[in-house]
């Protein structure tokens, strides 16, 4: 198991709050995984990801107890090098784009420029992420002219550019329509192929079931539930606790219950299908 992120009993307050935002937090998070962070509003998933950051506390400030590891180094001793083994997607694109550059191409540009990458491979590698992000012809536009969608794979782009090993997606579409929330996740699909490090943090349910390997879920601070997406997703306690869960879920599980002899409680349309389509077939035999 080659664990890559790891917080030993991390308790995390903001300045001036009254009680934590994360308490008693143990997780390990490993190489390759794709990782969804589920829960309601308020639950701490976006804390969750400020910490494995490092934002919580150095830029945040507050108090934070326990330690956060990234491949066994305590992250306090990280500088700027962290930037390059973590990249960090705001829900917000606008807080992404840097205002200081007039071009797409620049802004994807500007993060390398920074870190003194040659300027040959800078050309380069930004051709190659917008190719892979879709945002090639956008090259030449200035990037507050662009709409939402485009403007949040212009931020996955100036991120993906630099090459992380880890990348922490804060709800990437909260702001999106049906089109753009389509074009931000075939990116991030492509990250699953490549064996990335994903942990996103979603409210959209059906697509965690979709692309998870491993679903966390929070509620009052806490992480509630932690595990393969088929164990966490189909476990209808947490929907009595107020989690979302997919409809093929909670369809399964009530159709279990009227005595369809369903095997596994489907968390997907694909899985759904199968199970269901088994279960039929088996009692007409019967």
């Amino acid at each position: 198991m080659d664990i890559v992120i790891e917080c030993k009993d991390v308790t995390y307050s903001y300045p001036l709050a009254k009680k934590p935002s994360i308490q008693n937090l143990n997780l390990r998070i490993e190489r390759g995984k794709f990782y969804g962070v589920i829960g309601e509003n308020g639950a701490g998933k976006t804390t969750l990801g400020a910490i494995l950051r490092g934002f919580a506390p150095s830029f945040y400030k507050g108090e934070l107890k326990g330690e956060v590891l990234v491949e066994g180094k305590n992250i306090s001793e990280y500088g700027g090098e962290l930037s390059t083994k973590i990249g960090y997607i705001f829900q917000n694109p606008f807080t992404q784009i840097s205002g200081v550059k007039d071009t797409v191409f620049e802004e994807v540009a500007y993060g390398l420029e920074n870190f003194g990458v040659p300027v040959e491979e800078i050309e380069r590698r930004v051709v190659d992420v917008m190719e892979m992000t879709d945002i090639i012809s956008l090259a030449e536009k200035n990037p507050y002219d662009l709409s939402g969608g485009q403007m949040q794979r212009v931020a996955l782009a100036s991120v993906i550019v630099l090459q992380p090993d880890i990348l922490i997606i804060d709800e990437p579409t909260s702001q999106l329509d049906p089109e753009g929330t389509e074009s931000v996740f075939k990116i991030i699909s492509k990250l699953k192929e490549e064996h990335k490090t994903v942990i996103l943090i979603e409210h959209k349910i059906d697509l965690i079931a979709e692309y998870a390997d491993e679903v966390l879920v929070f509620k009052g601070s806490s992480m509630i539930a932690e595990g393969p997406k088929e164990k966490v997703l189909s476990d209808m306690s947490l929907s009595e606790q107020g989690t979302a869960l997919p409809q093929v879920a909670i369809l399964g599980s009530r159709l279990k219950k009227m005595g369809l002899p369903i095997s596994t409680i489907p968390v997907t349309e694909k899985q759904a299908v199968e199970v269901i389509s088994e279960a039929l077939k088996g009692m007409k035999q019967a």
